[in-house]
Formats: structure tokens, sequence, C-alpha cells
């Protein structure tokens, strides 16, 4: 069996050999190099040809981003961002990600030897997903200001906007970008969004403020038991299931602290499943790029309750695992590539009841 090589870039030794020991504990993948800095792993990655990098953000030298960002367009090739679980890290992860960098692994502030030994699984987990992800760099998100009118769809008429509609949307690996490139062209009279992406507690917060800035619909970390409103969009907060429910005439936010469920808290299948049971045929719903088979088995029992439901074609995922899993089971009334996502969504809003032509 062949095996995943993987190049460690950090300037902690302490970080390199416990990488090191997780990697090489496992039967498919082993390290085949440690750099303390860029400049040295420009040189092994010549020499080595890994297969992934996982890279540091804060090094001697020449920062991690810097180095992505030359990377990425010299030799597009899997990285996986090792962060620190602060808000300083969370910036930088999501400027990494939009850089090209496939996923990333929070390392604890403090604690960093246990922390990244309790790590192992889902660091070793992603590794995995990296080797096979579809590396592209996609265009620079615009952050600083609201994206130009002509990229956002226009408003919905009079007579779609008088019946309350539903969007949810789910995603892992990959999907942080996804995500933004769907809701950034939302119109500001869009139905409520609610978002489930794999992601750290401090991580949502910081991802909600920046989706924010990006958007003409206004985005925040759900808060439990707030009113569901046109456009507005609700991302689960790390660690806590996002659901759907009801009060009276409303659509309302529910958070969970429930055990994982596919692996995953939040987990996209719980939203979906939440979805089904209190919107039913009036919820559409999108599964994007991202390993494993959340949202799978909640995509079915949302298209089994009416609601229109639409997968990211392989072609535009970064890992093409949700997506797959949800079409094999048969959830899925629409494939369509990245770019057609949010164009789909809104003009699926007045064919509920209609089975869509997969494209």
């Amino acid at each position: 069996m062949k095996k995943i090589k993987v190049l460690i870039v950090d300037d902690s030794a302490l970080i390199r050999a416990l990488l090191r020991e997780i990697i090489d504990g496992q039967p498919d993948m082993c390290a085949v190099g440690a750099a303390a800095d860029p400049f040295a792993a420009r040189e092994l990655i010549k020499s080595l040809d890994p297969d992934v990098i996982t890279l540091d953000v804060e090094m001697p030298r020449m920062n991690g981003l810097d180095f992505l960002e030359r990377l990425m367009r010299l030799r597009p090739m899997p990285v996986l961002m090792i962060s620190s679980l602060t808000l300083a890290g969370s910036e930088a992860t999501f400027r990494a990600l939009e850089l090209g960098a496939v996923d990333f692994v929070a390392k604890p502030a403090l604690g960093i030897k246990e922390g990244l030994v309790t790590l192992a699984d889902e660091l070793t987990e992603k590794i995995r997903s990296a080797a096979g992800a579809r590396v592209t760099r996609l265009a620079p998100l615009v952050v600083d200001e609201k994206r130009n009118a002509d990229a956002v769809l226009p408003r919905r008429s009079a007579q779609l906007a008088s019946t309350e509609k539903l969007i949810f949307i789910g995603a892992s690996t990959g999907g942080t970008e996804a995500i933004a490139r769907v809701i950034e062209r939302l119109p500001p009279d869009a139905p409520g969004v609610c978002i489930t992406q794999h992601m750290p507690p401090l991580f949502t917060k910081s991802y909600a403020a920046r989706l924010d800035g990006l958007c003409q619909i206004h985005v925040t970390e759900a808060e439990d038991g707030e009113r569901i409103l046109p456009g507005h969009a609700y991302l689960a907060p790390g660690d806590r299931h996002l659901l759907v429910g009801r009060r009276g005439a409303n659509y309302v936010v529910e958070l969970s602290d429930g055990p994982p469920v596919s692996r995953h808290r939040p987990s996209v299948d719980v939203l979906f499943r939440s979805a089904a049971n209190v919107a039913g045929k009036n919820a559409i719903a999108a599964i994007l790029t991202g390993m494993g088979d959340d949202g799978a088995a909640g995509m079915r029992e949302m298209h089994q309750a009416g609601a229109y439901t639409i997968a990211q074609d392989e072609a535009s995922c970064v890992v093409y695992g949700m997506p797959k899993a949800a079409v094999a089971a048969g959830g899925v009334d629409t494939i369509v590539p990245l770019t057609a996502v949010a164009a789909t969504i809104m003009t699926g809003l007045d064919a509920f009841g209609k089975r869509a032509i997969r494209v």
C-alpha cells in the first residue's frame, strides 16, 4: 500500500516531534520530513515531493501565510494548516483557506502535548482527506467592503416573498470558501438561512463576522431561541448542534449540546432532520464540499418531506465526500457546480413540490 507522504513545517521542535509520532503511527501515512521554516521547507518539497504539507502560521524568516501564497501560486498542493485556538489564529486560518489551504486543525493554546494527542484522530483524518483533495486557488474574496450589486442575485418578487421559506446549507472540508461563494450572491430579501459548517467553537464567531462583511444578508453565529428572519443567516456555533424549531407562526433557532451525530457536533444531519420535521416542503437545502457522509441521511429525509435539495458537483468540490453520499442516499434533486448553487436556490424557491431535473 502506498503511504501518504507528509511534510511537517513548524518552528517548534516539540510540535514537529509530536506530529511525526502521530503520523508515523498510522499504517497509511508517513512523515517524510520536517522543516523549521519555509526556506527549509521549500528545499524539502523539491527533494521529497510530499503528498500533503502541515503548515504552522507563525514562523521565523517567513510566516506561513506568505509561504502558502507563494506555494499555491508556483506549486499548488494540499496544505493542512496547524492553527492556534485563538482569535488571531482564527483570522489567520481564514486567510489561509482563502489562499488555498484545504483545511485546518486548531492546536490548543495550553497543554500542547496533551492537546495534540487528543487531536490525533482529527489530524490524521484530515490528512487523508487532504491527500485526495482537489487543490484549486479560488479568486480572492473581498472582505473589507460589500460585493458589487451585479454580483448579487435579483430581489425576490412580491409573490415569492409573501410565503416564508427557509434555506439550509451544510458543508465541511473546503466549505468555508464554498459557503461564502453561495451566500454572498443571495439578495438582501432572501429567506432565512441556517448553516452548519464543521468548525471549532472560537472559529465560528470569527467566520460569521467574516461572512457578514461579504454579504448583502446579515450573518451571525446562531443564538438559542432567536427568530429566523428573511435576509439573515445563522451559523451553527462550534460544538453545538443547530436545529430549526417552531414557535407559533415563527421559525426559531434551537441549539443543542447533544452527543455528536455522524461523528460531528455541529452535525449537518441534525440540522437537515430538523428542517424535514419542522419546515418540510417550505425548505430548500444545499450540501457542499466536505469529507465523510454527514448530511446524507438528513437530506434524504428533507427530500422525502417535500423539500427541494441541491448537491454541489464533484468537479467544483475540494472533497466530494458529503455531496457524493447524499446523491448515493437518493436525497438529491439537482446537482450543480458551486457557481450555480445560489441561483439554483433562488430559482428553486418557486418550484416547491416539483422534482427538478438533474443538471
